[in-house]
């Protein structure tokens, strides 16, 4: 019995302390479907928010406002998942199948149910796309001379923004265009990554100066581990799934 005791306390000494990967994507997931809930769900309980009735106004925008805190999560995982890929293009494809299927689901919720396709706002997935690319391209001009590397650098994220703007990426209000921001974050990681605490401040800072929300979201990267948290192999697979299943299940919610 106490070998027993002895051999658990060692797991639990073993086992690393803070947010490992899987932690971050379960707290990404929740705070996306609040996101979703927001537009369906508060309104089908609660009834439609108007000016009429400033408590569901106050609840939906309260909603939408927390799952601002997944953005620089999200922007982390990407560049992580840039960072250690072993191709690129495969993991842009990925990232672009997703885009697409989420694009219908993500319509009804946001525009309604009788909304099948709205170009007036793309999934936030469209901007994970378009800051790997970017990343990407970064580093295709890494090792040019430094005011060539330096005069691209800035017009490949200049055109990385106009994407996301024009696109309108996880735009469905006129306060927060979440691809510029996910790309915001993703060029602070690709810079700063080597130096934490200036990776962190200015993660923060940009967090702060964008609704404030985002920057608790890099409270929470503070405090990662670096661990995978899971072991099997299918389970990346599950987290693609979980964002468009949550989006149509909300959006079945709303019929």
């Amino acid at each position: 019995m106490m070998d027993g005791y002895a051999k658990y306390l060692e797991e639990k000494k073993a086992k690393p302390k803070g947010l490992s990967t899987f932690k971050l994507k379960v707290i990404g997931d929740v705070l996306m479907f609040l996101s979703a809930a927001s537009m369906t769900l508060v309104p089908r309980f609660l009834g439609a928010p108007s000016t009429d009735d400033m408590g569901v106004l106050t609840v939906v925008v309260l909603c939408e406002a927390i799952s601002w805190v997944a953005i620089p999560i999200y922007a982390w995982l990407l560049y992580t998942g840039f960072d250690r890929t072993r191709s690129w293009f495969k993991y842009g494809m990925r990232l672009f199948i997703l885009a697409l299927v989420c694009e219908v689901p993500y319509d009804m919720v946001t525009f309604g149910p009788d909304h099948l396709f709205d170009f007036r706002s793309q999934n936030p997935v469209f901007g994970l796309v378009v800051a790997l690319v970017v990343m990407v391209l970064l580093d295709a001009v890494e090792d040019l001379k430094t005011g060539v590397r330096v005069t691209l650098s800035v017009l490949l994220v200049i055109i990385g923004l106009l994407w996301d703007v024009l696109l309108r990426v996880g735009q469905s209000q006129a306060i927060l265009n979440i691809g510029s921001l996910t790309l915001g974050f993703c060029v602070i990681y690709y810079y700063l990554h080597r130096r934490e605490n200036t990776m962190m401040l200015t993660a923060a800072t940009l967090g702060a100066v964008s609704g404030i929300a985002p920057g608790f979201g890099v409270a929470f990267l503070h405090y990662r581990n670096g661990e995978l948290g899971y072991r099997h192999f299918w389970t990346p697979w599950v987290f693609y799934a979980v964002y468009p299943a949550i989006l149509l299940a909300c959006a079945c919610m709303a019929l």
